[in-house]
């Protein structure tokens, strides 16, 4: 019989793994797609949409949205975010990219929280929070590249999420490997 951390571990392989698999694949239209720019913006809202469905499905499974504030913010920042890239679309590449960066300082701030609040009771856990701080980074580097003279595409974002798919699948593995010693030691 499983105990309900070792049930929420097995949760958290499998939807850090499943993060990794949306990215890859989100990566991989963004590069095919590139150059239509109708399929470009749909990815590029889609991209924080999924983020915040993600997180609520997360905080849900994890004691529910109350018990998790800070993925209860990130659902909120990632759905406004998805709203503010629709808009920002309107108004060129260069205030889509400065709205991807805003929400990576925040989406990785409060990945960084929640990261460091589940430490304590999953271990394993230091792959998120270096990812959280390399995205609130990354956001910046963002912001300031919004600014540049070239003007940025969608594929100014796919480093942003082959770092996140990177993360999220070591996160996995890591959770695998921790358990499996647990088991056997």
């Amino acid at each position: 019989m499983q105990t309900q951390s070792s049930l929420q571990s097995n949760w958290l392989r499998s939807y850090y793994f499943t993060r990794a698999a949306f990215s890859v694949i989100w990566i991989a239209a963004a590069i095919l797609l590139a150059g239509q720019p109708s399929a470009a913006a749909f990815l590029l809202v889609i991209y924080p949409l999924w983020d915040a469905l993600a997180n609520l499905v997360d905080a849900r499974v994890n004691g529910g949205l109350q018990a998790n504030p800070s993925q209860t913010l990130n659902v909120v920042v990632s759905t406004v975010t998805a709203l503010a890239v629709a808009i920002a679309l309107g108004h060129g590449t260069y205030a889509v990219l400065a709205v991807f960066g805003a929400w990576a300082i925040l989406s990785g701030l409060l990945q960084l929280y929640t990261g460091v609040r589940r430490w304590r009771i999953y271990g394993a856990q230091w792959v998120m929070i270096l990812s959280g701080a390399q995205s609130a980074l990354a956001g910046g580097y963002m912001i300031s590249q919004s600014f540049a003279d070239a003007a940025p595409t969608i594929l100014d974002i796919v480093p942003y999420a082959g770092f996140g798919a990177f993360y999220f699948l070591l996160s996995s593995i890591w959770l695998v490997v921790a358990a499996r010693r647990k088991a056997h030691g």
